[in-house]
């Protein structure tokens, strides 16, 4: 497997902007081919930015999750794809086994970012954080009455949670975290439990929960913090509506800390940019592209200096988060599917 080195923070960005080359005919432009699972504004944002800023032209191809990982695996060693972005640690895991990244060096990035959030053997970083939490209805639950994940599986929330399905990579990875945590053996007896649990069978997104707690259908659910905080913040008077019933609880506060995923990026294994896709990965740790990610999509930074505006966000933090390195969630995500299986989490 190739392998590339990247520069101190910023330097190769400085680099790019100072030596594009003049238009003149015969030239060609600097491009990058970004292949991304995120469908954000921010992301939007960050690649007008960095063109401005460098010159280089960002070509964007999206799709899910697995869908982009198969799309880079089927073209080989044709794929224009120079970094591959994706959305929880499990697809990054699924993307590094196929073979997807280059091995890299994240230098002095590496300063900058908490280890838990780089892959050990350097075939991806993340990019921004999100804390997968408990929601609970305001007028039925007291927040005395739960603390922890584990508290989910108590017999005495029987009929009363609402998530999403085990096909759902957030929930594999939370499912796995515990795997790496407690075992097998007590992580099947807790995924058990929420099923027994369970006010309705799996269905819809994260956002689907929380309307579930407004509605009445149940009074906990599992999401990601920024789906609530996107309900907050929304123009929509229904959707603050919502919100404005439920509140988020940060899990196990106490102990392990809660659980965070990613989203992050590599430079693909054949890259035929790799110096522009070196650029564009620094860029995302550059204060403007974490400001947008805070303001824009409500993910928390991965740089902890970060000036940001959120109102929304900063209420939530801080909070203690668990410090295991997230490439841990790809390793037990088999594990973790074969645990839904037989308890029958649909």
């Amino acid at each position: 497997m190739k392998s590339v080195k990247f520069l101190a923070l910023g330097a190769s960005i400085a680099l790019a902007a100072c030596s594009q080359p003049a238009a003149t005919d015969g030239d060609s432009a600097r491009v990058v081919n970004v292949y991304s699972a995120r469908h954000y504004s921010s992301d939007d944002a960050i690649y007008a930015a960095f063109t401005e800023q460098t010159g280089i032209t960002v070509n964007l191809v999206t799709a899910n999750g697995d869908q982009l990982i198969e799309r880079v695996r089927a073209d080989g060693e044709r794929s224009p794809a120079d970094v591959i972005i994706t959305v929880d640690a499990a697809r990054l895991h699924r993307a590094e086994e196929a073979g997807l990244f280059a091995q890299s060096d994240f230098g002095e990035l590496a300063a900058s970012i908490p280890a838990n959030l780089i892959d050990p053997q350097g075939y991806w970083v993340s990019l921004a954080k999100r804390a997968r939490v408990i929601a609970y209805s305001n007028t039925r639950v007291q927040p005395a009455e739960i603390g922890t994940y584990e508290d989910l599986a108590d017999p005495r929330w029987q009929g009363r949670i609402c998530v999403r399905s085990s096909g759902n990579a957030y929930n594999q990875s939370l499912l796995a975290s515990i795997v790496a945590r407690s075992g097998e053996a007590a992580a099947e007896a807790w995924a058990q439990g929420v099923v027994d649990n369970m006010a309705r069978a799996p269905q819809g997104g994260d956002t689907t929960q929380l309307e579930g707690i407004a509605a009445g259908e149940c009074d906990l659910a599992i999401v990601n913090h920024y789906y609530y905080a996107l309900m907050v913040n929304s123009d929509e008077p229904a959707r603050q509506a919502a919100a404005a019933g439920v509140s988020l609880l940060f899990p196990n506060q106490d102990s392990a800390g809660a659980h965070i995923n990613v989203s992050g990026a590599g430079v693909a294994a054949n890259a035929p940019h790799p110096d522009e896709a070196r650029a564009l990965i620094e860029f995302f740790f550059s204060p403007d592209a974490q400001r947008m990610f805070a303001e824009m999509t409500n993910e928390i930074p991965v740089i902890a200096d970060t000036a940001w505006a959120n109102p929304t966000l900063e209420a939530m933090l801080p909070f203690v988060e668990d410090e295991r390195n997230v490439s841990e969630l790809g390793d037990h995500n088999a594990t973790a599917q074969r645990i839904f299986d037989r308890v029958g989490w649909q």
